[in-house]
């Protein structure tokens, strides 16, 4: 494993947010078809993630994106929504398929979990679909649990990782 990335916040307004759209199409993209439900490109996508590929800044106003970047291009992104009641929540971890197995995923959720440990939050959940196996097994890796579902779709996989006293990410 090659640590040739660098992790950055990204707000609206920031260079490469061309490259932020890229990597949220390119994740939604991916997720419709993997329910068995294609898009035909990002336009076509349901309303709910084409906003979030067309205006990121908006979409994730109140909420942490970080991205990886590899000199100039961006190679992954992950998104640390705002805190809700104590905790918060990881969405869209996405890392480029040719950028894979480099440690730029483990190392946008470390990133994430240390952001939000630093800022008092107790814990860290997100929920992922059953099938992505290996992010579940990275997720294990990093200290998350499956715990109860707190969403009602069918294959979701719902983790937490809850934050010692005082050790951290």
């Amino acid at each position: 494993m090659t640590r040739d990335h660098v992790i950055v916040s990204w707000a609206a307004g920031d260079t490469g947010g061309d490259d932020l759209r890229a990597l949220l199409a390119a994740y939604h993209l991916r997720t419709e078809a993997e329910k068995g439900v294609p898009a035909a490109g990002p336009a076509h996508l349901p309303e709910r993630y084409r906003v979030e590929v067309e205006d990121p800044g908006a979409a994730f106003a109140d909420d942490v994106v970080l991205v990886a970047r590899r000199g100039d291009a961006a190679i992954g992104c992950v998104v640390l929504a705002a805190p809700v009641e104590g905790r918060a929540e990881i969405k869209r971890l996405w890392v480029d398929p040719g950028e894979r197995g480099r440690g730029v995923a483990g190392a946008l959720v470390r990133a994430a979990l240390t952001r939000a440990h630093a800022t008092g939050l107790r814990s860290v959940r997100l929920s992922v679909w059953r099938w992505r196996t290996t992010a579940i097994a990275l997720y294990e890796r990093l200290g998350f649990v499956v715990t109860e579902s707190w969403d009602s779709r069918d294959d979701l996989v719902c983790m937490e990782h809850t934050f010692g006293g005082g050790g951290g990410a």
